[in-house]
């Protein structure tokens, strides 16, 4: 039995220090790749972002401007436009001019374009230069101007060959519709009494109406229009005078005073019109 006892103890004693020196085998995992390392601020390479200006939210002041005020003139322009055989109506348009000016409008004078030889107007003992001065009217010309006079003597109640010849080349603004909401007036001259002093403004009036021009007559307002004791030329229509068959008979100072009151008046009205649209401009 001690052996036995001693047998086991010296087998236990042996596998003890076999245990102690064997080396024992060993799986050693694969070391987990380290991650890199956050680079230094300082020694990136990396090429720094662009610098973004800050942005204003305030709104940009506008660019200086220099401001060049309009001026729009109040002083209505109107065209007095004349055919004057012996000067007659010539003298209506001096006063007509005079009246429009001391109401303030800018006035310009023109003459009709002559239409007739040199050879006929001898023989009707008209002088050539007695509208030399003045510039001839052109069609064109109306649109520059706020409203229009037209002097000019009768033929047989209506306007003289030369007037009707401008008013056919006025066709162009008709189509344009250039001369609508502009004035127009008229004057005239006759070789005698009852001559055809409103029939001459009446066939005018067509000549208005399809331009759309607002003919202004001017009543009855002037006193010498309704004298009965002596012989006075003009009507509602406008003024007018006498020149006798032969061109002998002067304008009367009645004449002329109608005349300039007509400019006067023609005045006033344009005058009114063109100041209303300044104002609403």
């Amino acid at each position: 039995m001690s052996k036995l006892l001693k047998r086991l103890s010296t087998s236990l004693k042996g596998k003890k220090s076999s245990d102690s020196t064997s080396t024992p085998t060993t799986t050693s995992a694969p070391a987990p790749a380290s991650a890199p390392a956050p680079a230094d601020a300082s020694t990136s390479t990396a090429p720094a972002p662009a610098t973004v200006p800050a942005t204003s939210t305030a709104p940009a002041p506008a660019p200086a401007t220099a401001t060049t005020p309009v001026i729009m003139s109040s002083a209505p322009k109107i065209a007095i436009i004349v055919h004057s055989l012996w000067g007659h109506v010539k003298q209506l348009a001096d006063k007509v001019e005079a009246g429009a000016k001391a109401a303030g409008a800018e006035v310009t004078v023109f003459r009709f374009a002559e239409t007739l030889p040199d050879e006929v107007l001898t023989k009707m003992h008209a002088p050539k230069d007695l509208l030399a001065h003045l510039p001839v009217i052109t069609a064109e010309d109306l649109t520059k101007f706020d409203g229009f006079l037209f002097g000019f003597g009768t033929r047989y109640g209506r306007t003289p060959a030369q007037v009707s010849a401008f008013f056919d080349s006025t066709g162009g603004l008709w189509a344009k519709g250039a001369l609508v909401g502009k004035y127009g007036g008229i004057f005239t001259s006759t070789a005698s009494q009852h001559g055809g002093q409103e029939t001459t403004a009446l066939t005018t009036i067509p000549f208005f109406a399809h331009h759309g021009i607002i003919f202004v007559p001017i009543g009855y307002q002037f006193a010498q229009l309704t004298a009965t004791d002596k012989v006075i030329s003009g009507s509602a229509y406008g003024a007018a005078t006498l020149a006798g068959g032969d061109g002998s008979v002067q304008p009367t100072q009645d004449d002329l005073a109608v005349a300039e009151g007509q400019g006067k008046f023609f005045a006033g009205i344009v005058g009114n019109a063109v100041r209303g649209k300044a104002a609403s401009a």
